[in-house]
C-alpha cells in the first residue's frame, strides 16, 4: 500500500476517533444530575469535558493500526494495559484484566476466564472501533475481521463480538469512498456483514424502525445500554447513526435524550456518524478533552 493510501487511512480513523471522543466526552456529562435540565434543553454543559475508557482504548486501536497496518493482538492487549487509567471508568473485570496484563499476565488465558468462561458480553468492545471501521473505509469485510480480532483481546463472548464487528461494518460503510449510504442500506450493509446472533436481530429490527420518529419507543424495544451488553447497546446506537450521518448535532441529543449508557452509545453513535464526514461542531471539540500524546504525530490537533 501507497503512503498516500495509508495517509488516507489515517485520516479517515482520526475523524471517527475525534467524533468518538467528543461523543464519548459530551455524553459522560450526563450523568451528572446537575446536567439534566441541560440534557431535556439540548444545552451543553461549560467546558472542559473528560473523556471516559472508551476514547483511551479507542486511541490504542488507532495506534496500533498505524504501527502495523492491521490489528495486532499482542500489541493491542499491550496498548490497552500501558495506558489503563483506572480513573477512566472501566469496568470491574476489564480494570482487573488490564492491572494482571501488565503484570505479565497472558491476555488469551485472561479474557477467555471472564465471567466463568463464557468472556464478557458487554459493550466495550464496541464502544472504542468506529475508527478502524473508518480506516477499512475500502473493504468493510476485512473491516468486520479486523474487528472481530480486535474484541478477543477483552471480550471473547459471541455477542460481545459480533456487536464490535457490527459498528465496524457501519464506520466502514458510513466512510465510504462513494460516500455515506442511505439509512436502510446502511443498516441492510451492517446486517449482511455480521453472523446471526441477538446483536444481529437487533439490528434487523432496527432496520424496521427506521420510521419511528420517537427515539424513546426505539430505545425502550432495541435498549441502550442500560444493562452494558453489546446487544443491548449497538442495534439502538447504530439506528440514531444511520438516521442522522450527516448531522453530528441531531446525532448526538437523539442519542443522549434516552439515557442509558449514554457516555458509550454516544461515542459509538459519534464515531460513526463522524467517519461519514459529519464532524463535530467547533465548540463542542473545543470543550472535549485533548487526545492523548502517546498517539502518533498529527493525531492530536
Amino acid at each position: 500500500m501507497t503512503d498516500s493510501a495509508l495517509d488516507r487511512r489515517f485520516d479517515r480513523a482520526l475523524a471517527g476517533l475525534r467524533g468518538l471522543a467528543v461523543g464519548d466526552a459530551l455524553g459522560s456529562q450526563f450523568f451528572v444530575p446537575a446536567n439534566y435540565p441541560l440534557l431535556k434543553r439540548r444545552e451543553v454543559p461549560p467546558g472542559p469535558w473528560q473523556w471516559t475508557d472508551d476514547t483511551e482504548m479507542a486511541c490504542s486501536v488507532l495506534a496500533v493500526l498505524a504501527g502495523h497496518g492491521r490489528v495486532d493482538q499482542d500489541a493491542l492487549a499491550r496498548s490497552f494495559a500501558e495506558h489503563h487509567d483506572f480513573d477512566r471508568g472501566y469496568g470491574p473485570a476489564v480494570n482487573r484484566m488490564l492491572r494482571l496484563i501488565r503484570e505479565g499476565g497472558d491476555w488469551r488465558e485472561l479474557a477467555a476466564a471472564l465471567f466463568q468462561g463464557q468472556g464478557s458480553w458487554g459493550n466495550g468492545a464496541a464502544m472504542r472501533i468506529a475508527p478502524l471501521g473508518a480506516w477499512y473505509a475500502d473493504d468493510p469485510e476485512q473491516a468486520t475481521h479486523q474487528a472481530e480480532i480486535s474484541s478477543y483481546t477483552t471480550h471473547q463472548h459471541r455477542e460481545a463480538v459480533v456487536g464490535c464487528m457490527a459498528v465496524a461494518a457501519a464506520a466502514a460503510l458510513a466512510a465510504a469512498p462513494s460516500g455515506p449510504p442511505a439509512p436502510a442500506e446502511l443498516l441492510d450493509g451492517v446486517v449482511a456483514l455480521v453472523p446471526r446472533s441477538a446483536v444481529g436481530a437487533g439490528l434487523r429490527r432496527a432496520r424496521d424502525m427506521l420510521d419511528y420518529g420517537n427515539a424513546g419507543t426505539v430505545a425502550a424495544v432495541l435498549g441502550c445500554g442500560r444493562r452494558t451488553s453489546a446487544h443491548d447497546t449497538v442495534p439502538f446506537a447504530l439506528w440514531s447513526a444511520a438516521r442522522a450521518l450527516g448531522d453530528y448535532e441531531r446525532a448526538f441529543w437523539t442519542t443522549a435524550g434516552v439515557g442509558g449508557d449514554v457516555d458509550t452509545t454516544c461515542a459509538i453513535v459519534g464515531g460513526v456518524v463522524a467517519a461519514a464526514g459529519a464532524a463535530p461542531p467547533a465548540v463542542w471539540r473545543e470543550r472535549t478533552e485533548e487526545l492523548p500524546g502517546w498517539l502518533p504525530a498529527g493525531a492530536r490537533h
